[in-house]
């Protein structure tokens, strides 16, 4: 899980500063307020992990991938190449990590890391996209370093680089001291150091934590694939529903068999009727299910009964609403264990109550078991619903065994703009749901309006009795 973040010089971010994070982070704030970047900004990491190119730096991305973000110049802040694109980031790993020293048999442990990045344009005549420093940082439970190793880019335009380790002693083998070349990627240490060190094996380790970070994040657009009359599935296993919801039937028909439980001790539910009933909560249907045309046909059919409809449909023949909220749900149980799931407007085309009960769904992914073990989800949402944010606020008060959700469960967000520059405050929430920070206008005006509304009424009720009193 991801437990904070920070950007410099990204898009219309200067600088983030820290953003905790939380299993449930959500984001709001204005059109083009800077909230998509840092969702954009990870989703690049994970791209460029993914390319097959090991020299690409960072892999801004192209008409395949979930972002497609242009040139350097495009991404970095102000447009301007010279300005470096500096972050970090801290997680919690799946499993305590421990290194030890195999010249001098001391070890380093810890539960937690943390990575800086520095990129930027070098190289004189004919710049070019490089490492400028990458850092690698393994955490105790207090937080507090327990080694630390880094790539540093010399100041020359060779494109070499120093290796550095504290308080790790590093031991170079006894050849002439070459030096060393790129970094792989924005996180891969360079291939020369399992050569010219005897005891820097380890940070093979370090690169493959952050590798499996990025393979835990699953994004879903908020564009999301309309709804068919057949689908087609051949038996096998998508990795998620796809970033526009592509393949939501099939992953639905590939968990058929998977069972989930809600909280600790409730019941076990099959996958299909989990997501049947979430759908019925948030009062869209009656009835749900997936049926295989006939044994002979790999053509699979969606039949919706609404409320008040006589007879199930075919999903195309009901609001526009269930075929974009369908993908939201599956994804929440999908995603294995560990996962991070970026999702953008998940209450686009659903009417207030049904946003509303979008909070109830995620604090049930959150509380979500398989085989009594915590799925260890961590949600990032982008909305723009003051229906979901209220009823989260009213689940933080509750805080009960139906809905276990603290403010340490939660971390909000609003972003604004501030001239070019892009700004984020963090929501102060306490443990009855209220926020003590409330921006400014956070949901339009909504008390303006009805002030105005009543100067109106008046206005034109004052007017009708003069017409009265003329006649």
């Amino acid at each position: 899980m991801l437990t904070e973040l920070r950007l410099k010089n990204f898009k219309s971010w200067r600088d983030t500063g820290p953003i905790k994070m939380a299993p449930l982070t959500v984001f709001f704030g204005t059109n083009s307020s800077g909230k998509s970047s840092i969702e954009q900004f990870l989703l690049m990491l994970k791209q460029t992990m993914d390319s097959s190119d090991r020299k690409v730096v960072i892999f801004p991305g192209d008409l395949t991938t979930p972002v497609n973000l242009g040139s350097y110049e495009e991404l970095v802040y102000g447009r301007i190449p010279e300005n470096k694109l500096e972050f970090n980031f801290t997680w919690q790993l799946p499993e305590p990590l421990a290194i030890t020293d195999r010249k001098s048999d001391v070890s380093y442990s810890g539960k937690s890391m943390r990575f800086n990045g520095v990129v930027g344009m070098a190289g004189g005549k004919h710049p070019k996209l490089a490492v400028e420093l990458m850092e690698y940082y393994l955490l105790k439970a207090s937080g507090d370093s327990s080694m630390k190793v880094w790539v540093e880019r010399k100041v020359s335009e060779k494109g070499e680089y120093n290796l550095s380790a504290s308080p790790y002693a590093l031991t170079r083998n006894k050849m002439r001291a070459w030096p060393l070349g790129s970094p792989t990627k924005f996180y891969g240490f360079p291939d020369e150091i399992s050569a010219y060190y005897q005891n820097a094996d380890f940070v093979k380790d370090f690169s493959l934590q952050l590798e499996q970070l990025l393979r835990s994040i699953r994004y879903l657009g908020p564009l999301r694939s309309k709804g068919q009359r057949l689908y087609n599935w051949a038996g096998g296993e998508p990795e998620s529903v796809g970033f526009s919801g592509e393949t939501t039937i099939s992953a639905l028909l590939s968990a058929k068999d998977r069972e989930l439980n809600l909280r600790k001790s409730g019941r076990k539910r099959v996958f299909q009727q989990l997501v049947a009933e979430k759908l019925q909560q948030l009062e869209l249907i009656e009835s749900f299910y997936v049926k295989q045309i006939s044994p002979s046909h790999k053509d699979y059919e969606v039949k919706v009964k609404t409320p008040g409809s006589p007879s199930a449909v075919d999903l195309p023949d009901v609001g526009f609403g269930l075929s974009q909220v369908l993908p939201v749900i599956v994804e929440c149980f999908y995603a294995p264990p560990g996962s991070i799931l970026f999702i953008e407007q998940p209450e686009l085309h659903l009417h207030p109550q049904a946003q509303a009960h979008l909070a109830d769904l995620f604090i049930d992914v959150l509380a979500s078991r398989i085989d009594g073990k915590e799925r260890g989800i961590q949600l990032i949402i982008e909305t723009h619903s003051e229906h979901f944010l209220n009823r989260l606020q009213r689940r933080i008060a509750e805080n009960d065994d139906a809905w276990p959700i603290s403010p340490g469960d939660v971390a909000a967000y609003f972003a604004h703009t501030t001239g070019t520059e892009s700004k984020l405050q963090m929501l102060d929430v306490d443990e009855y749901g209220n926020i003590k920070n409330w921006p400014d206008k956070f949901f339009g005006d909504s008390m303006g309006d009805l002030f105005e509304m009543s100067k109106a009424a008046a206005k034109r009720r004052k007017c009708a009795k003069q017409k009265e009193g003329s006649h």
